[in-house]
């Protein structure tokens, strides 16, 4: 999502300053015909600043509604960031961007959460707190306000395993009611442009080490009389698989570890003779399972590394350390002298069994005698080229380039 202009969040923010900007809390309501409890919403928000003495605005990030909510909006005193591109986070996005505010409070539009309870989160922003999250579970869900199946399995799944991939302390993934600073958003640089963006947030938050706290907040039912945009099955796999994206090290990285140390170590007891075990054989089968651990490891190691390399130069994620380290290590030329080597390997063992099958004037030979050699060689040359191969795709996306803002498409050229 490239709504962030070319100019930076640095220079954003000194822009901001430089106009003698003195708004300091922006409360940012994404909006797609969301005429029933809008109003009710924008009323809360501004009994919050007045009560308060937060000097502050109230943004409506409208996506193309057609029941009056933006009329509704600008009558209660709101001002209106239309936002052409479809989605709840790019909704959210670009009426950040069109905030003054130095901090920024968002909030679904149906009634559910209460603009009027947002001095903790101003609280914890003022002490230095980058991201403050609400938590639901914390402060309390009214009865019938969140789906059983949402409440007991959806909601408490995924912030469990957000918290065993990112190592944060959140307990409430998702919450749609959260705060933050006009710095720390744009330094997140956040790429979705749907339901997935809330989890982008405190993923990116947690990746950039980022400063996060969380407040107990209430969950309120739904005062709108048509179903909500959100669809749980459906949110519930986005968020899920936009997590797994995100970590390539679970995903990928660790099971590929896991089968080739088991294809290595149990295969490479085999490559010479049979084993048996408590009473159990292993022959040329396991062997041969052990060399399909080694190969789907393998390429799953692969996949990590491609995958984090194009997060990273999408900015999806930030550059880590060890990420910089293999980057060192796994150049072009490396990973050819690797292929190359294993390459040679595998040749030389295929040669040996040609070898050993020509003693044979071509004829019939048993399986003891030539598979082990074989599969040695089959596996040598399989992962030769697919180091080259993958060394070759890795420099592919690392390939600075260089990006217009509104270049128009590449045209083909008329057929002669």
């Amino acid at each position: 999502m490239d709504l962030l202009p070319a100019l930076g969040a640095a220079t954003l923010c000194n822009f901001l300053e430089l106009n003698g900007v003195s708004v300091e809390l922006s409360i940012i309501i994404p909006c797609l015909n969301e005429a029933e409890t809008l109003a009710g919403c924008i009323r809360q928000a501004q009994t919050f600043l007045a009560q308060s003495g937060v000097s502050g605005e109230v943004v409506v990030g409208d996506n193309g509604s057609t029941d009056g909510s933006q009329e509704i909006a600008r009558s209660y005193g709101a001002r209106v960031a239309v936002i052409a591109t479809r989605g709840y986070g790019a909704a959210i996005y670009g009426a950040v961007l069109q905030a003054s505010g130095k901090f920024c409070v968002m909030g679904d539009a149906d009634g559910s959460y209460d603009f009027s309870a947002l001095t903790p989160f101003i609280v914890q922003l003022r002490q230095g707190a980058d991201l403050v999250m609400g938590n639901r579970f914390a402060g309390g869900i009214e009865a019938g306000a969140m789906p059983w199946k949402n409440r007991h399995i959806g909601n408490p799944v995924l912030s469990g395993l957000g918290r065993l991939l990112f190592r944060t302390q959140v307990r409430d993934f998702h919450c749609g009611l959260r705060a933050f600073s006009r710095a720390a958003f744009l330094r997140m640089d956040l790429r979705t442009t749907g339901m997935e963006f809330a989890s982008e947030m405190v993923i990116k938050a947690r990746l950039l080490h980022m400063n996060i706290a969380e407040v107990p907040t209430t969950l309120s039912k739904d005062g709108r009389s048509r179903p909500p945009h959100l669809r749980p099955f459906r949110d519930g796999w986005r968020h899920l698989r936009f997590m797994l994206l995100f970590s390539p090290n679970w995903l990928f990285l660790y099971p590929g570890l896991l089968l080739m140390s088991l294809g290595v170590g149990v295969g490479g007891a085999l490559i010479a003779n049979p084993l048996s075990l408590a009473g159990v054989h292993l022959g040329l089968g396991t062997l041969v399972y052990c060399v399909a651990m080694v190969e789907v490891g393998f390429q799953a190691i692969l996949f990590a590394v491609l995958s984090r390399t194009y997060a990273v130069q999408e900015r999806l994620v930030p550059q880590s350390l060890r990420m910089r380290m293999v980057e060192r290590a796994a150049t072009l030329e490396n990973g050819i002298a690797l292929g190359g080597v294993l390459l040679l390997i595998g040749g030389a063992l295929l040669a040996d069994a040609i070898w050993i099958w020509s003693r044979a004037q071509f004829g019939n030979l048993s399986v003891d005698q030539i598979v082990r050699i074989v599969i040695g060689s089959s596996l040598s040359l399989s992962l030769g080229f697919e180091v080259l191969f993958s060394s070759f795709l890795l420099s592919i996306l690392r390939l600075s380039v260089r990006t217009l803002p509104d270049a128009p498409p590449l045209q083909h050229p008329p057929s002669l």
